[in-house]
């Protein structure tokens, strides 16, 4: 099978933390061709999505004492074409955010792909519709209390109701911009300001949860269905879990209630063509849902002795091969 990742230059990833990475891998390691593209190479031609691929051959990571480690040239790159995206079995479109202009073209491009011929995750359609701040909210038994707003009285109202709020970017990623608020806050006003650029951008209000202390749990979630979650811890004086910010990882468990929010989720999740997608909890509360390159499959696998990415594969390998069955 040919499988083609759509994802920012190879040279700007870490092999050792990306899940584009480990996906990459464990078709490689099952015996599928991998090839790489850009949003930049993608085009319509005779009402088809295109692209300008390059075949790739990974150097996988190894586990030495307790964590990865990448060969020095860890991928080479090989055979450059430009042929329609239908000849690959399936198209990962795993482009870290903002979903900004070019984002969306994209999406609009992969449109242009027929869905009974090649896979394509998560659906261009969900993409569009799964903002990850915003399409938590359609969960209202499962989330924290939530408002978006860019009104600066209507936001200083829920703060101080709640006393303590977590205010977000919507197109933000690995907890960029994202600010802990206090209504006696002297910097309250020009928090506010600076992050709804004046009252012209919305942003995302969410009651703090002082549960955020243990840890923010992320759990991947395949098709509906989760197969594995790590959680992140802050370090030193940084209130964010995220990775990104230096948070730490420890091995968890998926409890009762994470997996009633899995099943809450699933159905949505399935009529969106969301299938790969890493969700946040906190305190047993939804906070987000993560559909662009969800990350976290290598520190699950590392803490777990696992391969997720082979998990993701294998399922690839069985819808193409009841789909195969079908078009016979």
């Amino acid at each position: 099978m040919k499988f083609a990742f759509i994802i920012d230059p190879l040279k700007g990833l870490d092999p050792a933390h990306d899940t584009s990475v480990a996906l990459m891998e464990s078709a490689q390691a099952l015996g599928h061709e991998v090839w790489v593209t850009q949003t930049k190479y993608l085009n319509v031609v005779d009402s088809k999505a295109w692209a300008v691929l390059e075949q790739v051959k990974l150097t996988p990571v190894e586990l030495v004492e307790g964590g990865w480690v990448k060969a020095p040239s860890w991928y080479e790159m090989g055979e450059r074409i430009l042929c329609p995206l239908e000849e690959m079995d399936a198209v990962f479109m795993r482009v870290d955010p903002p979903v900004n202009t070019s984002y969306l073209y994209a999406t609009y491009i992969l449109d242009y792909i027929d869905p009974t011929q090649t896979l394509v995750i998560n659906s261009p359609r969900g993409l569009r519709a799964a903002n990850e701040k915003m399409y938590a909210l359609q969960f209202t038994k499962v989330i924290p209390e939530t408002i978006v707003s860019s009104d600066k009285s209507v936001i200083r109202q829920f703060v101080e109701h709640k006393g303590a709020a977590i205010i977000k970017p919507l197109g933000g990623k690995a907890g960029e911009g994202v600010l802990f608020v206090q209504p006696k806050d002297p910097n309250f006003n020009s928090l506010i300001e600076i992050s709804t650029a004046g009252g012209k951008t919305p942003v995302m209000v969410q009651t703090y949860l002082p549960e955020a202390k243990q840890g923010d749990k992320r759990i991947i979630l395949l098709n509906g269905k989760p197969i594995g979650a790590v959680n992140r811890l802050p370090s030193g004086n940084e209130f964010r879990n995220n990775m990104a910010v230096g948070g730490k990882v420890a091995k968890t468990e998926i409890t009762e209630k994470e997996h009633l929010i899995c099943a809450k989720l699933a159905p949505k999740l399935r009529e969106d063509g969301l299938v790969f997608v890493g969700i946040d909890v906190i305190g047993g509360y939804l906070t987000e849902i993560n559909v662009t390159s969800p990350t976290g499959v290598r520190e699950i696998d590392r803490l777990e002795n696992t391969r997720l990415g082979h998990q993701v594969i294998e399922w690839v390998e069985a819808v193409r091969q009841v789909k195969g069955k079908k078009r016979r």
